[in-house]
């Protein structure tokens, strides 16, 4: 299969399962507010949700095989499509003008990046000194962007940041990995994927407290920032290419715009955190009809836990993408 169509399809089913993973625990978050760790690991649809989370991060990885960072990572604003109709469909509802506006433009804007991304499968790795210096200077630019208690957009763009490094070390583990010519050497594989579980556990923690403050405008910042971050790393160190040229290049600058303002318009249509008191009612906690509502975090490639809206049920959330 061609490497392009193969890390389109495998990006394709890892959003389609962590958007179904997202709506399902949103779900039951709302079903069971207050009934504490060991009641949600008692339902069968907890673990199943657990199941898919766990399946879309490695389907995000295999991506990772066959696709460049400049055309993965940007797919992971699939999720938040995909989330629109399952949620839709699941509450009984139709899908509003606004999310099918913002479903159409990501959607033109991520083809428009695909006829330009495209190219064969990844064969480079960062070596271990660049992958530290990668990880030095995101640890600098995380720490510059978060100073500060007061959640905002600056903690989201760290968090973004944070997930593409992880993303582009995780692709170097990936390739070194399945590849027999030692071009890196396993020792050395250990110690990238240990900085991948660092940046993982960082953008999660940076997006919880971005979050604090809202959700809409920091979500869409999130998304946006993690496939630059990575774009940047793999058009810097990688050696990958857009196509076409200047005329590509032009093309890739208008499929991300568009692309991004579909983003921004599906993430204004999610709801602000309710601020309301932890022993309200789920209703009054979880808009449990809005399927972005449950799409918190998408930082395409990473393999972490997200919890849910709902500030009282810290196991009730998805996995992901580094």
């Amino acid at each position: 299969m061609n490497p392009t169509l193969a890390a389109v399809v495998l990006s394709l089913f890892s959003a389609g399962a962590y958007a179904s993973a997202a709506v399902a625990q949103e779900r039951l978050a709302a079903r069971s507010a207050g009934s504490g760790t060991l009641r949600l690991l008692a339902h069968g649809a907890w673990w199943w949700s657990v199941t898919l989370n766990a399946a879309a991060a490695l389907l995000h990885v295999a991506a990772l095989k066959y696709g460049t960072l400049t055309l993965v990572q940007p797919l992971g604003a699939l999720t938040l499509v995909a989330a629109v109709p399952l949620g839709a469909r699941i509450a009984g509802r139709r899908v509003s003008a606004v999310e099918w506006r913002g479903t159409a433009l990501t959607l033109t804007g991520l083809a428009a990046l695909l006829v330009t991304a495209s190219g064969p499968a990844p064969d480079d790795v960062l070596s271990l000194p660049q992958a530290l210096a990668v990880a030095g200077t995101t640890a600098v630019v995380i720490g510059g962007l978060s100073r500060g208690a007061r959640p905002g957009l600056r903690h989201a763009t760290a968090s973004g940041v944070a997930s593409g490094a992880a993303s582009a070390l995780t692709q170097t583990v990936t390739v070194a990995a399945t590849d027999r010519s030692d071009s890196l050497p396993s020792a050395q594989v250990v110690v990238v994927a240990l900085l991948v579980a660092v940046f993982a556990a960082g953008g999660l923690l940076l997006s919880q407290t971005a979050y604090q403050g809202g959700l809409g405008a920091p979500l869409a910042v999130v998304t946006l920032a993690n496939p630059l971050a990575a774009a940047v790393i793999g058009l810097s160190l990688l050696g990958e290419r857009l196509q076409g040229g200047a005329a590509g290049l032009l093309l890739a600058l208008a499929g991300a715009s568009i692309a991004g303002w579909g983003v921004v318009t599906l993430s204004r249509s999610a709801p602000e955190s309710s601020g309301a008191p932890m022993d309200a009612p789920p209703d009054a906690l979880v808009d449990d009809d809005h399927p972005v509502a449950a799409v918190l975090a998408l930082e395409p490639g990473s393999a972490t836990y997200e919890p849910s809206l709902t500030p009282q049920q810290p196991n009730s959330g998805h996995l992901t993408s580094l």
